[in-house]
């Protein structure tokens, strides 16, 4: 008889090791390890052949599969779908991660709203509330759609659920919270995976779009082993920026990963901003030296921003270099840039860059906008408050074409920037080959002025 193997798996990252570990070698969680009994190999070895006897199935030429288009369902909320990729898909499955409280609750109840009012039946299976506390919450919300709502969180009856009643939508508050017979406590490694793979093939059968809620942890990524984001079809996350909160996809079958969307919490519930660079410029200052809108791309959306800097005495022996928001190896590089090619003594000032609005965005397009916030800074004069600026900085003080260079420029005009600082070679504008060619162009003076 075949001995099973006892393994131990990470419940972080999924990292399989023969024994218990206090730390994740892949991961670096801390006490992450549960054991898991796999099944035992059947023995058929001996059936004739190197596969036992088995033979393969029917091979299919790609050039004879057909094509088709996934039927898309509107959320009734187009930031939501600009993150998936134009809508929710018929039998797609989708795994939204983010803190507690920040509101992915409220977000999917807002949804299982709109689509019932169009018609569409909703299940949700709620797992971490009761169905009272959903009610408190509906009522908060305005919610007037007749939804079906079941505490029962079986990952077999839930299967069932969908396939008897063929919801339109499927909502799962939380996959932590499934349980599926014989494997453990839920929320554990076993348990998750498979009661995602149950829920999955029960969408598929059925065709009804599903949403899956998860935890996350300490780290922000969803908690749980890491096969349960290959089963999905999309995986998207909520997270907190200042007062806005973001939601960003990071693998879509059926759409661009990268997306992203813009909501406001309010009492009525989330609120999709419709112009989101016009939000986080709301309260930018004006006439103050250091303060540059730069034009950048987050994941595919271009964004305009603020990247604010401050160069102050130092009373160290060495300056200090702060940057918030941004790649700070990249802005020591600009800093080096502006002392070696453009003259700029920074050896005794304290440099402070701020990318305003708790955004982090690691672009290399906002290179020339830290470039020119620092010397504003530095020799104290405001820059033009109708500009917006992007590119690349290279070592020789060169501007660099960037990704995305069209958007930046389009997202510019439409929020009525009149002068572009852009990389040359961007059809109808005038761009700066390098850095002291751009604060030329700011300033309208020669280079030597402008040392």
């Amino acid at each position: 008889m075949a001995k099973s193997t006892t393994k131990y798996v990470c419940t972080s990252c999924g990292y399989q090791s023969a024994k218990p570990l206090g730390r994740c070698p892949n991961c670096q969680a801390w006490n992450s390890f549960e054991e898991v009994l796999p099944a035992i190999a059947s023995r058929g070895g001996g059936l004739g052949g190197a596969y036992g006897g088995i033979s393969g199935g029917k091979l299919t030429p790609l050039s004879t599969v057909g094509r088709r288009e996934e039927p898309r369902l509107p959320s009734g909320i187009p930031e939501l779908d600009r993150v998936l990729g134009g809508g929710l898909v018929a039998g797609g499955v989708t795994l939204i991660g983010g803190e507690p409280g920040i509101g992915k609750s409220t977000l999917l109840l807002q949804v299982a709203d709109l689509m019932s009012q169009q018609g569409r039946p909703v299940l949700y299976v709620a797992g971490e509330e009761s169905l009272e506390q959903i009610r408190l919450r509906a009522d908060r919300l305005g919610v007037t759609g007749d939804i079906q709502m079941t505490r029962d969180t079986r990952a077999e009856h839930i299967a069932a659920l969908m396939g008897e009643h063929t919801p339109a939508l499927t909502i799962v508050d939380s996959i932590q919270t499934v349980q599926v017979e014989g494997d453990g406590a839920p929320g554990g490694v076993a348990q998750v995976r498979e009661a995602t793979s149950t829920i999955t093939r029960a969408a598929k059968e059925s065709g009804s779009a599903t949403v899956l809620v998860g935890h996350v942890t300490k780290e922000g990524t969803v908690a749980g082993p890491k096969v349960m984001e290959h089963i999905v079809d999309t995986t998207v996350f909520l997270e907190t920026v200042g007062s806005f909160r973001l939601l960003r996809s990071v693998k879509n079958r059926f759409g661009q990963a990268g997306e992203l969307g813009v909501f406001e919490m309010r009492e009525t519930g989330l609120v999709a901003v419709e112009n989101p660079s016009l939000a986080f410029l709301a309260e930018r200052p004006l006439g103050v030296p250091g303060s540059v809108v730069a034009a950048t791309m987050d994941g595919h959306r271009p964004l305009l921003l603020e990247v604010q800097a401050l160069a102050a005495k130092t009373p160290y022996p060495n300056p200090r270099r702060v940057v918030v928001g941004l790649d700070a190896r990249r802005v020591d590089v600009v800093l080096a840039v502006l002392e070696r090619r453009l003259d700029l003594n920074l050896g005794g000032l304290d440099v402070y860059v701020n990318l305003a609005g708790g955004l982090k965005v690691p672009d290399p397009g906002l290179d020339l906008a830290v470039a020119l916030a620092v010397y504003s800074a530095v020799v104290g004069k405001a820059l033009p408050e109708h500009a917006a600026v992007f590119g690349e900085v290279g070592l020789a003080g060169e501007v660099r074409t960037v990704q995305g260079a069209l958007r930046r420029a389009e997202e510019a005009r439409r929020a009525g920037y009149r002068q572009l600082i852009v990389p040359p070679g961007l059809d109808g504008v005038s761009g700066s080959a390098s850095v002291e060619a751009a604060l030329g162009t700011l300033w309208q003076t020669s280079r030597g002025t402008v040392r």
